[in-house]
């Protein structure tokens, strides 16, 4: 590694711009971000995949990989990515900093404490927790139901046991007995806050818009009528500045924030990617999981409302992947299956025609795996092109930037001659369950969405609040385009059952919940945790 105000000089950042974490880790300082604010925009590209399979996917990898052969090209380049959180880590998922050649490090500090945003995030979080209860055991001012209570107390670590509990147990001085829940972090409002937020001000009206309960007449109460705004903010003040650190080859990355894909809306902070659109000529960002979940939030969430018009998509799959969705098992995927690679190609043809709505240029990418024959990947190649995509083999794992000239070469070639027409899915005048059943019919192929009685009456009350106009965000399983993760493939005409909707006031958006997802994750039955160790120098091992 390089010393990070190395890394920043070379893209004319000087040293009193940024707050150093030691020697590899900064952020950015605010006078930094405000002083290149009026600077040309660069090109932006986002990077997407097919569904999450156990073969492999690659897309953090093929990300820095990008950013390192533009690099290696002579442009400037910069990367925005989300933060690994710590629940993952310890449990089945790992670390999430790319993978051979191709990774942004520090990663055991990136995917440990990093510069504390978590940590400062789970901490607001839970001081307006702290607070509700608080002001219903102080007289309770405001009338608050104690049974419309909805905002949960959050922690960055995979605990079943929190899910559900009972809180206020004891005497009468400790609080009234209620129910009570816990999400992980990524999952917290504030976290989405904090990544769409664009600046202080931004950050303190979106938390006073929280809402953390119902009075016992059914209006909504904020975190603003707790007076718990200026507080949260003053936590969060630092979290709000994109980290700084750099790939194995010092291609410069800004790694900040990171909701979920499956149960937030899955991009890395606005602030950060428009610093570095103001940064670079090209900034390579990713959307996590599949382009079902990832890239649609990213267009239709995170695009809609900070006015980013992406420049081009690059779509990552492997020849391994494609023959798992085709049915084959896990241990024989290595050997030439083409009738496998046929019936598989289809989730990534699904995700292709998904991604032309929107009207931005692709370009395929498959992560080389040295099981690959020639056959398997002309195959591809032939698919892809009949698709109007362009196509490109990535070799970043085990050639770092050197191995990713083809695909940037072939970005380099799309954004010289395809314009993008970027356009959102759908208007916000449509009601919320009409944007609901478009994204379940239109992204995944359902052929109907069904609803709870609850889900029904939450949308009512929602549209009723004035809350209709606002985005949604699905939160679905990542395995399957359905909501059911044993639907490998492109399943098509399937029933979509919503089971719960509530509003994510602050954030902008509204939280639809389908199938089983789980917004307090549980660990396995052997957690990644049981690997890692440290030793007698600090080194930590088994963190991957």
């Amino acid at each position: 590694m390089e010393n990070i105000v190395d890394v920043a000089g070379r893209i004319g950042i000087e040293p009193d711009d940024l707050e150093l974490y030691g020697k590899y880790k900064a952020k950015i300082s605010d006078e930094y971000i405000d002083r290149i604010r009026c600077n040309p925009d660069g090109k932006l590209i986002l990077v997407t995949a097919i569904n999450p399979t156990p073969a492999g996917e690659g897309k953090t990898t093929t990300s820095v990989g990008l950013g390192q052969a533009f690099g290696r090209l002579g442009l400037k380049a910069v990367i925005a990515l989300r933060e690994p959180s710590l629940g993952p880590c310890f449990g089945i998922k790992g670390g999430a900093a790319g993978g051979g050649y191709a990774q942004v490090v520090p990663m055991e500090d990136l995917n440990l404490h990093f510069t504390g945003d978590f940590h400062a995030i789970t901490s607001a979080n839970n001081l307006l927790a702290a607070l509700l209860d608080n002001h219903i055991q102080q007289g309770n001012e405001l009338t608050i139901d104690t049974r419309q209570v909805v905002w949960k107390r959050c922690l960055d670590m995979n605990d079943r046991a929190l899910r559900n509990i009972v809180t206020g147990l004891g005497s009468k001085a400790d609080g009234f007995v209620r129910e009570d829940h816990f999400v992980i972090t990524v999952a917290s409002e504030i976290m989405a806050i904090l990544c769409l937020a664009s600046d202080m001000e931004d950050l303190k009206e979106r938390l006073g818009k929280i809402i953390v309960a119902y009075t016992v007449q059914g209006d909504p109460v904020t975190a603003a009528d707790l007076k718990a705004v200026g507080a949260m903010a003053a936590l969060l003040k630092d979290a709000m500045k994109p980290n700084l650190i750099q790939t194995l080859e010092h291609t410069p990355a800004l790694v900040h924030g990171g909701p979920f894909a499956n149960i937030a809306h899955g991009c890395n902070s606005v602030r950060a990617t428009r610093t570095a659109l103001k940064m670079a000529d090209y900034v390579i960002t990713e959307a996590g999981f599949g382009a079902d979940l990832g890239a649609e939030k990213f267009f239709d969430i995170k695009c809609r409302m900070a006015g980013l018009k992406p420049d081009a998509v690059v779509l990552v799959a492997t020849i391994r992947a494609l023959k798992y969705n085709g049915g084959i098992a896990r241990e024989d995927l290595s050997a030439e299956n083409l009738p496998a690679l046929q019936a598989g190609i289809v989730n990534l043809e699904k995700h292709i025609e998904n991604l032309h709505k929107y009207h931005v240029p692709i370009i395929v990418t498959l992560n080389s795996f040295m099981t690959d024959t020639p056959a398997e990947i002309a195959f591809v190649k032939e698919f892809c092109q009949k698709r109007d995509c362009e196509f490109a083999i990535s070799q970043v794992w085990e050639k770092g930037g050197a191995g990713g000239v083809e695909l940037a070469n072939k970005v380099l070639e799309t954004l010289k001659n395809k314009e993008s027409h970027f356009e959102v899915l759908y208007e916000d005048s449509l009601s919320l369950q009409e944007k609901i059943e478009k994204v379940a019919s239109e992204i995944y192929g359902a052929g109907g969405v069904s609803y709870t009685a609850a889900a029904l009456k939450q949308l009512k009350n929602l549209e009723k609040l004035g809350f209709g106009n606002m985005p949604v965000c699905m939160a679905k399983t990542q395995y399957s385009l359905s909501d059911d993760p044993t639907l490998l493939g492109r399943p098509v005409g399937f029933n979509m059952q919503v089971r719960e909707v509530y509003v994510s006031a602050g954030a902008g958006f509204v939280v639809v919940l389908t199938g089983t997802v789980m917004t307090m994750p549980g660990l396995p039955k052997k957690p990644a945790a049981h690997q890692i160790d440290v030793n007698e120098q600090g080194k930590i091992t088994g963190l991957f």
